[in-house]
C-alpha cells in the first residue's frame, strides 16, 4: 500500500514565466508548450495567461482551451485574472476557458496603500467575483498577493480573511512570496500554522526566488503539509524568477520520501531546453538538473574516483533525466578523464601515447581553449603522427609580425639534423613571409621545397568547440602530391605544424 501523498504541481511559465523580461510566447509556441507541460512532462495544471492582456493573449488561450476541451484537460487550464466588476469573466468565458486564479490582497499593507480598501470591502468584492464566475460555470481558485508580507505584518488580517474565504465556493487558496522575502524557517513556519487552523482547505504555495531560496522555500512548504506548488521550467519569472521545476521535483523526489509527484524526470531537460529554444532565455552551464555542465566532471581525480566505485556520483544520475555523464577535457582533466572519453569512442592508447595526448590537451587548456570529446580523434592522430614524422626537422622559434600599412614579415630558426638555421623575409601575409624564409633556409643548404598547391583551414569534422582549427597543405614534389596536416587553436600556428611535417616528409 502507498502511503505517500501526491504534490500538485502547477506550471506558471507561460503567466508568470512570461514576465521574464523581454521574454514573450507566439500563440503557437503557447500551445505547443502547455502539451509538452501536461502530456509529456506530467504537470497537473498550468497557469497559461492574465486575462484582458492582449489580442496575442487572447488567441492563444482559445488554441490552448480548444485542445485542452479535446483531449480531457480543460480542468487544467487556469487563467490569472482581478476583481474588476466582471471584466476578467466576460474574457475568459470568450476564450473557453473554466478555471479562474483570482488576484485578491494577502496584506493589509497592499489592501490599504493600493486599493485604498476596508478589508470587509475587499472580501465583499472578492466574494461577488466568486459567486458570479460560479453562475457561469468557472471554477475558483484564489491568490493572496503578498501573503508572505501579509503573515509578517498582519497576520490577523490574514486569518480574517481565510475565514471568509472557508465560506467561499473555491477550490484552492494559493500562498505566493509575491516579492521572494520569505526564510526557510518563515515558510515552513507560517504554512504550519495556517495548516493546523484550515485543515480541510487546499493551499498552494507560489515561491519567487529573489534571496535564491526558492527551492528551499518549496521544500519546507511541502514538509509543513502544503498541497500543491508553482513553478517554472528553468525558473523563468519576474526579476530573479521563480523556484524551478527540476530543482523542486528532484529535491522532492530525493529528500521528501513521504511525497510524490506526478512529473515525469526523464522529460525535464527536453522541455527545458526547447524553452530556453522559444525565449533565447539562455540556461546557466551550472544550473542545476537542467545546465550544460552539471553533469560534466571536469577534475581527473573526478574521473579517477568514478572508475573506483562511483565514488564521485551522487543520487543525481544524469540517466533520470535523459542525460549522460560526460567528463570534460582541459588542464585539470588528466589522464582519467581522457580514458573515459577514449572508452566511449571505442578507441585505446599505450601509456607514452596517453601521456602524449594528455600534454596536448594540457596545452590547449592553459590556451583557455574548450576541448570536446569529438576534438579527440584529431588531437590524438596529430600527436602521433606528429611523433613519428618529427625526427630530423624542428621549428625552433618564429616571430611573425604584422602591422598596418607594413607588409607582413618573419623571422625564423629552424634546427636541420642538429644545424640551426635562421632567416628572414617578407610576405603577402603571415604565412607566406614564413614560408619565405623558410625557402630562404633551404636555399643555403641548396635543398629545394615542394610547391603549395592547395591552403584549407577547417574545424575538424564533427567538432563543437572553439579549442582547434586545422590547416590541410598539399604539396607537390616533382610528380607526386602528399597532404601534411597541422592542428591548433591558432590557423597560422596550425600551418606552420603542417610546414614542419612535410619538412620532416621531405627529409625522409
Amino acid at each position: 500500500m502507498n502511503s505517500q501523498r501526491t504534490i500538485e504541481i502547477m506550471d506558471t511559465t507561460l503567466r508568470d514565466g512570461e514576465q521574464t523580461s523581454g521574454v514573450s510566447f507566439s500563440v503557437s509556441e503557447k500551445l505547443t508548450l502547455a502539451k509538452l507541460l501536461l502530456e509529456e512532462l506530467g504537470v497537473d495544471r498550468i497557469e497559461i495567461a492574465s486575462a484582458r492582456v492582449s489580442e496575442g493573449e487572447f488567441e492563444a488561450v482559445k488554441r490552448i482551451t480548444e485542445w485542452a476541451k479535446s483531449n480531457n484537460r480543460l480542468e487544467q487550464i487556469e487563467i490569472l485574472t482581478f476583481v474588476d466588476k466582471g471584466i476578467s469573466l466576460d474574457w475568459m468565458q470568450q476564450t473557453g476557458a473554466q478555471v479562474q486564479n483570482l488576484l485578491t490582497k494577502g496584506s493589509l499593507n497592499h489592501l490599504t496603500h493600493q486599493l485604498k480598501q476596508k478589508p470587509e470591502e475587499h472580501f465583499a468584492q472578492v466574494g461577488q467575483a466568486i459567486e458570479s464566475a460560479r453562475t457561469l460555470g468557472i471554477r475558483s481558485n484564489v491568490y493572496l498577493e503578498d501573503w508572505s508580507n501579509g503573515m509578517r505584518n498582519s497576520q490577523d488580517y490574514v486569518y480574517d480573511y481565510l475565514d471568509f474565504l472557508v465560506t467561499q465556493p473555491i477550490e484552492r487558496v494559493l500562498l505566493p512570496d509575491t516579492l521572494g522575502v520569505l526564510t526557510p524557517k518563515e515558510t515552513h513556519q507560517f504554512i504550519s500554522n495556517i495548516r493546523k487552523r484550515y485543515d480541510k482547505m487546499h493551499f498552494d504555495f507560489h515561491g519567487h526566488n529573489d534571496y535564491d531560496l526558492g527551492v528551499s522555500n518549496a521544500m519546507e512548504a511541502v514538509q509543513a503539509g502544503v498541497n500543491g506548488l508553482h513553478l517554472t521550467v528553468n525558473g523563468m519569472g519576474e526579476r530573479a524568477g521563480n523556484a524551478p521545476l527540476a530543482s523542486v521535483v528532484a529535491v522532492i523526489n530525493d529528500f521528501i520520501p513521504q511525497v510524490q509527484t506526478n512529473i515525469k524526470e526523464k522529460s525535464l531537460y527536453h522541455v527545458s531546453q526547447l524553452v530556453s529554444t522559444f525565449t533565447g532565455f539562455r540556461i546557466p552551464a551550472n544550473k542545476p538538473i537542467v545546465g550544460a555542465n552539471v553533469f560534466t566532471q571536469t577534475a581527473g581525480i573526478h574521473a579517477d574516483g568514478d572508475s573506483k566505485k562511483n565514488l564521485y556520483f551522487n543520487d543525481l544520475l544524469p540517466e533520470r533525466f535523459g542525460r549522460k555523464r560526460s567528463y570534460a577535457l582541459g588542464k585539470t582533466s588528466g589522464k582519467a578523464n581522457i580514458l573515459k572519453n577514449l572508452q566511449e569512442l571505442g578507441l585505446t592508447l599505450n601509456e607514452e601515447e596517453l601521456k602524449q595526448v594528455t600534454q596536448r590537451i594540457i596545452e590547449l587548456g592553459d590556451k583557455k581553449q574548450k576541448v570536446t570529446a569529438d576534438d579527440l580523434p584529431f588531437i590524438i592522430s596529430d600527436v602521433l603522427n606528429t611523433e613519428a614524422t618529427h625526427t630530423r626537422v624542428v621549428i625552433k622559434s618564429y616571430v611573425l609580425t604584422h602591422a598596418k600599412g607594413l607588409q607582413p614579415s618573419t623571422t625564423v630558426s629552424i634546427e636541420i639534423d642538429g644545424e640551426l638555421l635562421e632567416e628572414n623575409a617578407c610576405g603577402d601575409g603571415q604565412y607566406d613571409a614564413f614560408l619565405n624564409a623558410v625557402r630562404k633556409i633551404y636555399r643555403r643548404k641548396k635543398i629545394a621545397l615542394p610547391q603549395l598547391v592547395d591552403y584549407a583551414v577547417h574545424i575538424p569534422p564533427g567538432s563543437h568547440s572553439d579549442a582547434l582549427c586545422e590547416t590541410s597543405i598539399t604539396w607537390q614534389n616533382g610528380t607526386r602530391e602528399f597532404v601534411t596536416r597541422g592542428l591548433d587553436s591558432d590557423q597560422t600556428v596550425s600551418a606552420i605544424q603542417a610546414t614542419e611535417k612535410m619538412l620532416n616528409t621531405l627529409a625522409q
